[in-house]
């Protein structure tokens, strides 16, 4: 019997590798990838619709924001799909090196002048012509490095040393360091991180009491010692506000013009591309706000859609924690789940005005390359725990 020839023994080879690549994963994975990828396509329709207008202002053309984004979004796709191949080990070991190589940037923005202030937080660094928020990166790495200490130390968590030292010590400067700048939104969504992951770690709930009372205050003295949030605060409430007719302050012109757009939406909307809150009228209309233009262009029915997906995203989270065969994924995988999911809420409320504004972005959907990479990148890597659940599940499949 004569053997093949080499180039047919080549092809053959190739395909067996594609399929091992592109081999069905689980029904969560899937589910949580689609999901995500609607999101990001979604997100990219508005914020053209609601970026053009400034961006055209601002002589970047009209598809200045998308192209920008799009950018973006082409880069974090595979990235997303790069980090959903790597093994659950391969997290735990990088979790100390990112974690200090984030806070170290952030360092770099709070303490030299590579620091950027925008809307009177410090929270973006610049290198060259390059900026970006290393806040974002110090989340992902929250989000691995606190999955990795806390199933190390599964067995102790009836001892608050081993509770309080790492978590909130080493957790604790993270989160303080953002602080240090003023980003008091992004210091809200990042202390959840600590509490979400203790939560679902198992940790009893008397032993997070104490922390959680603590830092409520905390974050009540920080926002009351600045004037812009106190005046955000007071305009929440309905104090310094007056109608049109009178004198209306910078910080109620944002919540009362986003209120206007979603009134004007109405249940189907004005059609896509029709916003007139877009004309300027609206501060950050592609970013903090962009689901006032999703409310104002595709009325309550687009805006029932966008909770729905967030919603679908939610229970994917939880079908993949339930499904999670370690620690490390469960823990990783609902810290995930509430930065995300946390922080679509929080955006909606305040847009909605059941909170005062915060300056924290709509995942995956507002503009924003540094949010939107850092977020697809906390995706992939919960894809990797569900896809190395779903081998661990199925023999037959080979191991991360």
């Amino acid at each position: 019997m004569t053997n093949p020839p080499v180039t047919e023994a080549a092809g053959s080879s190739a395909r067996i590798s594609l399929g091992r690549v592109f081999r069905a994963e689980s029904a969560n994975y899937f589910l949580l990838l689609g999901t995500t990828l609607f999101l990001v396509a979604f997100g990219l329709i508005m914020v053209l619709s609601s970026s053009s207008v400034e961006s055209y202002v601002g002589k970047a053309g009209f598809f200045g924001g998308i192209l920008k984004q799009g950018g973006f979004a082409i880069l974090g796709i595979p990235m997303m799909l790069v980090a959903s191949r790597m093994p659950p080990k391969f997290w735990a070991r990088i979790s100390w090196p990112l974690l200090l190589a984030s806070c170290f940037a952030q360092c770099l923005v709070v303490f030299t002048p590579l620091g950027i202030e925008i809307g009177g937080n410090t929270n973006w660094l610049a290198v060259g012509s390059f900026q970006f928020q290393p806040s974002e990166a110090i989340k992902v790495a929250l989000v691995i490095w606190l999955g990795m200490i806390l199933a190390q130390k599964q067995d102790k968590l009836d001892d608050w040393r081993h509770i309080y030292i790492p978590v909130f010590g080493v957790g604790g400067v993270a989160i303080g360091l953002v602080l240090i700048g003023g980003d008091l939104g992004t210091v809200i969504i990042m202390a959840s991180l600590l509490f979400g992951a203790l939560v679902f770690a198992g940790v009893r709930m008397k032993m997070i009491l104490l922390p959680l009372g603590l830092g409520a205050v905390l974050a009540l003295i920080v926002a009351v010692s600045s004037s812009n949030r106190f005046t955000r605060i007071m305009s929440f409430i309905g104090k310094g506000c007056d109608d049109y007719t009178g004198k209306i302050s910078t910080e109620c012109w944002q919540p009362l013009h986003g209120t206007w757009a979603l009134a004007n939406g109405g249940i189907g909307g004005v059609g896509l591309g029709n916003s007139k809150a877009k004309w300027s009228w609206l501060p950050a209309a592609d970013n903090d706000y962009i689901f006032a233009i999703i409310g104002e262009e595709l009325g309550l029915i687009g805006a029932i859609v966008v909770l729905f997906m967030f919603v679908l995203l939610a229970i994917s989270f939880v079908r993949i924690m339930r499904g999670s065969t370690t620690v490390q994924g469960r823990i990783s995988t609902s810290t995930v789940m509430v930065w995300i999911i946390g922080q679509a809420l929080v955006n909606i409320a305040v847009v909605l005005g059941l909170l005062p504004v915060l300056g924290v972005p709509l995942p995956l959907i507002s503009a924003g390359g540094t949010a939107l990479l850092t977020t697809m990148l906390a995706i992939g890597i919960t894809l990797s725990f569900a896809r190395a659940d779903n081998s661990a599940h199925d023999p037959v499949k080979e191991t991360a």
